[in-house]
């Protein structure tokens, strides 16, 4: 560490208690901007040299200014393990399941030195690690996709799939480009290849000349400022309400003897404002990267054809507003960390699939693990987790059950009672993941258990009530209600309670009716456990089947003797 760079982060985190290293992580997303601003402005015919831009500046943050050089070590032995793996098992079904285990190993290497250190304070390299885990994972499938006919890939295999391997420059570019290096967000590797080649701002025939977003000279990168300084400006905002709401509102509060004084309802506000104030933190980091990736360009995802209106949201993370104001549990879960939940769907979900079947636990079970492992390997990450996997199956099937009284039966169109069933499941969803995330945040076994339960395991006992409820006759006759309204408003229900000659439309099912996971949490538990008997039902058949084949062949060659 160059102590004149040190000196300046220590002297100011003593007058405004954060730790120096937050404070560096915070200088080091203000100062992506301008080098950004001068990235993007790297001629467009030398991408060598935006390559070796990024090197330099991903190696200065993390050898410069954070002096992590076991950081930077970390990084190489991923990087340089992967370009290996996918260089010399190229031809082999098994390379990105190796490259998989070997990434996901290395990190957990990392989780637990850091969970053994206990400085939560301080910058090491996992966070980095997480993000490289997601970009090189996803880099090993696309190579493996490259040797694959295409008519056996689906349209996004066939989008991100490499022929080739890329060169050595463009794959330390890809590894080290700083704007998102430390936090995130992920990408693929074909989008930075787009991207550093600049054909990712072709635009498309059918767009009008007149409508074409404006560039700079002779740049094809469109003009980013605007969009760009919107994201600072935002994250920002949401930086400076964390540093105010930290003081009062922060983890261990609802650890503290003063906490338990409160009345109940206290409790309930005091666990959702440290939760909100945790989640102020992310939606600050991450929109302020987002945004320094915009300026660089890499954030374009197009052009609308008819407006002319450029889209700059390739890269979003997180989209605050929906998760403050989700009204059920998929929305919340969908709307927080977008590019992990779609790492978990197109790298996870789908792969472990054999071809030509559809996803089943099996998909779902490997999907959850790897969520959970990706975190890290504190127990209150589990708790979490599991909790909010009957959570979700529980909120789906009671949106499902009460949301159709809420609307009209045959246009499906909101009444005026409906602004209280949207009021109520407002307050119900952040609640219940106010409690569910508590120990995201505590970490501990024991420490979590005590939050939970200094707020009456309210959320567990909700949940198993109602777990109980959709077990129960009481099920039965919502059901026979819903039936009995929609047949006097003459509609026609199946026994699956599905309108005749219809689809499910959002008055009968979650806001998504697909049934993948949401940052690797079961869309359904109970279908997905039942999608397991059936399976285990389905072996054991099998096994018998070939025992008693194997059992007529031996009477057949007894026989024959």
């Amino acid at each position: 560490m160059i102590p004149f760079i040190n000196a300046p982060f220590v002297w100011l985190a003593d007058r405004i208690g954060a730790g120096p290293d937050e404070l560096k992580l915070v200088f080091s997303f203000l100062l992506s901007y301008p080098l950004a601003g001068l990235l993007k402005r790297v001629p467009d015919a030398r991408p060598e040299f935006k390559n070796l831009f990024s090197i330099s500046v991903s190696l200065f943050y993390l050898v410069g200014l954070f002096d992590l050089w076991d950081g930077l070590r970390t990084i190489l032995i991923s990087a340089i393990g992967t370009y290996v793996i996918a260089k010399y098992l190229r031809g082999s079904p098994y390379m990105p399941w190796i490259g998989f285990v070997f990434l996901m190993g290395h990190m957990s290497v990392n989780h637990i030195a850091r969970q053994q250190a206990n400085s939560p304070r301080s910058v090491d390299i996992t966070g980095a690690q997480m993000v490289l885990v997601m970009k090189l994972s996803a880099f090993c499938w696309n190579v493996a996709d490259g040797v694959l006919p295409e008519a056996d890939l689906s349209d996004f295999q066939k989008d991100r799939r490499l022929v080739e391997l890329p060169s050595l420059l463009n794959y330390a570019g890809y590894v080290f480009f700083f704007p998102s290096m430390l936090i995130g967000p992920a990408f693929d590797f074909v989008e930075y290849r787009r991207w550093l080649d600049t054909t990712m701002f072709e635009v498309p025939a059918n767009v009008d000349p007149s409508k074409k977003p404006p560039t700079r000279r002779k740049r094809k990168i469109p003009r980013s400022g605007t969009p760009a300084m919107l994201k600072l400006a935002a994250g920002l905002i949401w930086t400076f309400s964390f540093l105010k709401l930290s003081a009062h509102y922060y983890p261990e509060v609802l650890l503290e003897d003063k906490f338990v004084t409160y009345g109940f309802l206290h409790r309930l506000l005091v666990l959702h404002m440290v939760g909100f104030t945790a989640r102020c933190k992310y939606y600050g980091v991450w929109t302020m990267t987002e945004g320094a990736c915009i300026l660089a360009g890499l954030g374009y995802k197009g052009v609308d054809p008819k407006t002319g209106r450029v889209s700059w949201d390739r890269l979003q993370n997180i989209n605050p507003w929906e998760v403050e104001f989700a009204q059920n549990t998929r929305g919340y879960l969908a709307a927080w960390n977008i590019n992990t939940n779609l790492w978990l769907r197109n790298y996870v979900y789908l792969r472990v699939t054999p071809k030509g079947k559809k996803p089943g636990f099996r998909a779902s079970l490997a999907t959850f693990t790897t969520s959970a492992f990706w975190h890290g390997f504190y127990p209150g990450y589990y708790l979490s987790f599991v909790l909010a996997s009957f959570i979700q199956t529980t909120a789906k099937k009671l949106r499902r059950f009460f949301r159709p009284f809420f609307l009209d039966p045959k246009t499906q169109a909101p009444l005026p009672s409906k602004k209280w069933y949207d009021l109520a499941s407002w307050i119900t969803t952040q609640l219940t993941f106010s409690y569910a995330a508590a120990p995201f945040l505590i970490l501990s076994f024991s420490g979590s258990v005590t939050v939970w339960a200094r707020v009456y395991f309210y959320a567990v006992v909700g949940t198993l009530a109602l777990m109980g409820f959709f077990a129960s006759p009481g099920a039965k006759a919502v059901k026979k209600a819903l039936d009995q309204r929609n047949a006097k408003a003459g509609v026609i229900t199946d026994k699956k309670g599905d309108k005749s000659g219809l689809k499910r439309t959002a008055s009968t099912d979650s806001l998504s009716s697909s049934k993948e996971p949401v940052m690797g949490i079961s869309a359904d538990m109970e279908e997905e456990l039942d999608e397991m008997m059936r399976e285990v039902k389905r072996e054991v058949e099998a096994r018998r089947t070939r025992s008693r084949e194997n059992s007529l062949v031996k009477e057949k060659i007894k026989k024959v003797i």
